[in-house]
């Protein structure tokens, strides 16, 4: 679902059916697509990123709604860092839905799509509605639902009154209570590097009743006269980052905030975006640099290594 797959693991009181269970889950997440995935034609977000009416109202779900505030709170913490509305400028450079063509585009074209990008040129209103204040401004919520949609599956667990598990959709994990045999949850980060297997583990980390997402560029790039080119662009500039982080891990008390702040503190960089995390409460962040010579050295947040193990 969503575009990845998912990996539940939960400790069994005997009392509820597998199958059920599962449907049940399937059925939540597949509700998040249908709401917030620009690959369904009738979904939410693409009902609104078709209007062009700036007077237009246009009513939401509970659920959309509430990612759009969690979204809306991001853009404005990380000044613009994190924004949901730079989808036409990743398109623009060949990533993305748009299967455009891998090429550095001309300047002026980026100019043109700056113009109708920004967050806050859209209003959401918390009775149920939210509206165009451009009419070009479109929105794109990947780099934030896949963290929602974890949070309604450990939702659904906790209803269902299994209060020991781990969730995870696509990379990004919450945990609850604890493993069999009583120990913390860990789980691991993914050594950032193109080269590396999915099962290449860089840092390990306990996860005690927290949320986890890791954003890096090590995976989707493009390489274009030798010169390597992020998927991930920076909302300012509209233009790929270039500033060396290649993956940050976020913990956090959701994993929707955990989500997208991960992406914006790719953008931020490692001194703004410790300096933004150490003012969190209940949040934490590692970002990994790589240096020239091609080695990567960490950066954390005052409370990360904590709950940290570096693994050689």
């Amino acid at each position: 679902v969503m575009g990845t797959t998912y990996h539940i693991r939960y400790v069994s009181e005997g009392s509820e059916n597998k199958q059920n269970l599962q449907k049940s889950i399937q059925d939540m997440l597949e509700s998040v697509s249908m709401s917030m995935s620009v690959h369904y034609d009738d979904s939410e977000i693409n009902g609104f990123n078709n209007l062009k009416d700036t007077f237009k109202r246009y009513p939401v779900s509970d659920q959309f709604l509430h990612v759009l505030i969690e979204a809306e709170r991001l853009y404005r913490i990380t000044e613009g860092a994190w924004d949901g509305s730079v989808n036409p400028l990743v398109n623009l450079w060949g990533f993305g839905n748009a299967s455009g063509e891998i090429r550095v585009p001309d300047r002026m074209d980026v100019e043109r799509l700056l113009k109708t990008t920004g967050f806050d040129q859209i209003e959401i209103s918390e009775s149920g509605f939210i509206r165009k204040k451009n009419p070009g401004v479109s929105i794109d919520l990947n780099s934030i639902a896949k963290g929602y949609g974890v949070d309604r599956v450990a939702e659904l667990l906790k209803y269902k009154n299994i209060g020991n598990f781990i969730v995870e959709v696509g990379g990004e994990i919450v945990t609850s209570g604890k493993k069999p045999g009583g120990t913390i949850w860990r789980v691991g980060i993914n050594r950032p590097d193109n080269q590396a297997s999915a099962n290449d583990v860089y840092k390990v980390v306990t996860l005690n009743n927290k949320a986890m997402a890791t954003s890096g560029d090590y995976r989707n790039f493009h390489e274009i006269e030798g010169v390597l080119y992020s998927h991930i662009i920076n909302p300012r500039t509209g233009m790929p980052i270039q500033n060396g982080v290649v993956s940050a891990s976020v913990i956090s008390d959701t994993c929707t905030f955990a989500d997208g702040l991960a992406t914006a503190l790719m953008v931020m960089g490692e001194k703004k975006g410790i300096d933004l995390v150490n003012r969190l409460e209940n949040t934490e962040c590692l970002i990994v640099v790589r240096k020239p010579d091609n080695s990567l050295e960490d950066f954390y947040s005052k409370g990360f290594l904590i709950m940290t193990e570096g693994l050689n």
